[in-house]
């Protein structure tokens, strides 16, 4: 089934004309109407036209190839079949919602109609030269603020540069780009950046360098608070040294890349532990904040740390703290009392019920004794209140 071109096609067509330049990829290329208006151009060196149907690229290659030297067609499901990086990409996807009653390939852009969108962009970056653009048309019907978050979510800065209002919808064009950011972290081998969350004063992303997966925290810049990441990227480099928080690779003005840790946060791993695992890592956070403790240093969140500490799969667990963003120098430092806190709470006892005997009282007594004279022996006293159930 070939797309014919409607309006969509021709709104799209007249900014590809406008803006497309180099070596150009066209996908979902359909009846060809983009390749061909890209290929006409002088500034454009070639033009790879892919679809996922058979079908297209059986008639692209027949009827419409012949039309420039400049022109080729390849099947390919999105990226799946393309190599290399091009300094423009279109792509006039499908981009309605499913219609189960009426199946149309050409059409349906997933259940919600943006599915599709979203794995482009979550793959585009792959293959977009370093000052490449993305010239993409989409319906009010996609979900405008959902598009432009699969946009920003891969560190594209993007522009609406065509609008055409329709009877039932309106369409819209925008062109993207790799923002500066995204440039320099690939000028330093980092690829297939996906944003993974947004905190309270930062936002994380993923990457790969080679096969080894990392994590790359930056400033926010839609709040007041400002430094946050770079005071956090020189504590941590201080506690590298002492084997606390994820390893940092390198960093630069509001952003560091570290060590990615696969692993569970510390509640789901509790409820699922044996007793020698369980008594590994809690042994080994508490040393944690032990260490931080003498060193004078507060990492806070101590004493709700559900996402705070993450622990590695496989054989050896070991606890990860992560989240340093309000560490400081202290001259009472409380990490491990914090800690404890944590372990006499209601949440952590209904977690590790049947595993664990606590006396709490003991315990808050014996935090006080730490408190007072934070030495090794206060605290192997704390830990070996602990009672094993099993």
């Amino acid at each position: 089934m070939i797309y014919e071109p409607r309006e969509d096609s021709y709104l799209l067509a007249k900014h590809v004309a406008k803006h497309a330049f180099g070596r150009v990829l066209d996908v979902g290329t359909g009846s060809g109407i983009q390749a061909v208006t890209a290929a006409k151009k002088k500034q454009v060196k070639s033009v790879l036209g892919v679809d996922i149907q058979k079908a297209v690229i059986e008639h692209c290659t027949s009827k419409v190839v012949g039309q420039s030297r400049k022109l080729r067609f390849k099947q390919s499901n999105l990226f799946e079949n393309v190599k290399g990086k091009f300094d423009t990409i279109i792509f006039n996807p499908p981009y309605l919602p499913e219609d189960v009653k009426l199946k149309d390939i050409t059409l349906d852009g997933g259940k919600k109609g943006y599915e599709t969108l979203e794995r482009f962009f979550d793959s585009v970056n792959e293959h977009l030269s370093p000052d490449g653009i993305i010239l993409v048309l989409f319906s009010s019907l996609t979900n405008k603020a959902k598009v432009e978050g699969f946009i920003s979510n891969n560190l594209l800065e993007a522009e609406e540069i065509g609008k055409q209002n329709l009877f039932m919808e309106q369409l819209y064009v925008y062109t993207a780009k790799k923002s500066d950011f995204l440039k320099k972290l690939e000028a330093k081998g980092l690829n297939n950046l996906r944003r993974l969350t947004k905190g309270h004063r930062g936002l994380i992303f993923t990457g790969l360098i080679g096969k080894k997966k990392v994590a790359v925290k930056m400033q926010r810049k839609d709040i007041g608070a400002t430094g946050t990441v770079d005071r956090e990227s020189r504590v941590l480099k201080i506690l590298n040294e002492h084997k606390i928080g994820p390893k940092i690779l390198f960093s630069g003005k509001d952003f560091f890349a570290y060590e990615f840790v696969e692993g569970v946060f510390i509640p789901e791993f509790l409820e699922k532990a044996g007793k020698k695992d369980m008594i590994r890592v809690l042994r080994d956070v508490f040393m944690q904040c032990y260490k931080l403790d003498r060193l004078g240093m507060n990492k806070e969140e101590m004493h709700h740390p559900y996402k705070h500490i993450v622990v590695s799969k496989g054989k050896q667990k070991k606890a990860t703290l992560l989240d340093f963003e309000r560490c400081k120098k202290t001259i009472k430092p409380h990490n491990v009392t914090q800690f404890v806190q944590y372990i006499t709470s209601g949440k952590f006892g209904n977690i590790v019920s049947g595993k664990i005997n606590l006396d709490n009282e003991n315990l808050r007594e014996l935090a006080k004794m730490y408190k007072e004279n934070i030495k090794l022996k206060n605290l192997n006293n704390i830990f070996n209140s602990i009672k094993w159930s099993f």
